[in-house]
């Protein structure tokens, strides 16, 4: 799923493509896209962008009138632009927006749906679908430190919460929790000052890293290759394959579709962290340790 850093540039790219610009149409291709009735879709055509904005992952296309045209990518979604007509027969386009100077087109990858686009108005209407959770490279130390013990949780289920944190997901908490050497099943309320203040600080230098590295890489292009996994990440997607601060191999844990991806030298002390599937089917076999797993590996 696009994150802060991914939305941010996405943002950028639409902002400078179509701000000033008329909306001509929109033309939703998937009759499960559009979660909303009132305004009507309809009411955005002919209309001049104002703003282009972000609001959590979600981007918000604001033109007159006090509309709103809200995007939510979800896992799976991903924009395009070009200056002429898409093929709009495609079976993975979900919606295209035709401006005065190109098409900006949804595609969503698979068979799940989950995409969605709102209109809205005014910031009344943008604020229904704010979740509420904190800017965090807006916000300062004392309001994350607020906003992270407002609820007794573990960091990667904190991180994650668009109530608590905005446009962090799961690839980025990885990353965080990596660079502050904290484990990702510690308890918010149990952490000390000083392992807040990491936490704030490798929150704050790994999505501002991570932005500039999306702009430089789309180097004012439109972002097309939005991915949730990329090489020079340090821990996420990364399962199996050496930490680039200890060289140890990275492990995970795995849950529904998702998993944490971490590394026990540097974040648990060396210990593995309980993957439930496994973990269930080892019982008391599971091993505690990257030496205890090894151990395991060779037998």
């Amino acid at each position: 799923m696009p994150e802060l850093p991914d939305v941010s540039v996405y943002v950028e790219a639409i902002r400078t493509r179509v701000a000033g610009r008329e909306l001509i149409r929109a033309l939703v291709k998937s009759p499960f896209l559009l979660r909303s009735t009132t305004p009507p879709l309809s009411a955005t055509s002919g209309k001049m962008v104002g703003e282009v904005r972000r609001l959590g992952k979600q981007i918000a296309i604001g033109v007159e009138g006090g509309l709103w045209l809200v995007l939510h990518l979800m896992i799976a979604g991903r924009l395009h632009w070009k200056t002429s007509a898409p093929k709009l027969g495609g079976r993975n386009i979900l919606v295209a927006f035709e401006f005065d100077n190109g098409w900006l087109w949804l595609t969503e990858a698979g068979t799940k749906r989950r995409a969605a686009l709102r209109v809205v108005e005014g910031e009344a209407g943008l604020a229904s679908l704010n979740a509420g959770g904190i800017e965090p490279l807006d916000a300062s130390l004392d309001a994350f430190s607020a906003a992270l013990r407002s609820s007794n949780h573990t960091l990667k289920r904190s991180l994650t919460d668009p109530h608590i944190f905005s446009g962090i997901g799961n690839a980025y908490s990885d990353e965080i929790l990596h660079r502050a050497q904290l484990s990702p099943i510690a308890m918010t309320q149990k952490l000390s000052a000083e392992e807040i203040e990491q936490l704030y600080d490798a929150t704050r230098a790994t999505l501002t890293e991570w932005t500039e590295r999306l702009r430089v890489e789309a180097a004012g292009e439109f972002p097309e290759k939005v991915t949730a996994f990329r090489p020079e990440m340090a821990v996420h997607g990364r399962y199996g394959l050496p930490c680039p601060r200890c060289g140890a191999k990275v492990q995970r844990i795995r849950y529904a579709s998702n998993e944490t991806n971490y590394c026990a030298a540097c974040q648990t002390g060396g210990r593995l962290l309980a993957d439930r599937a496994l973990s269930r089917l080892l019982h008391e076999d599971w091993p505690r340790t990257l030496e205890e797993l090894e151990a395991l590996k060779r037998r």
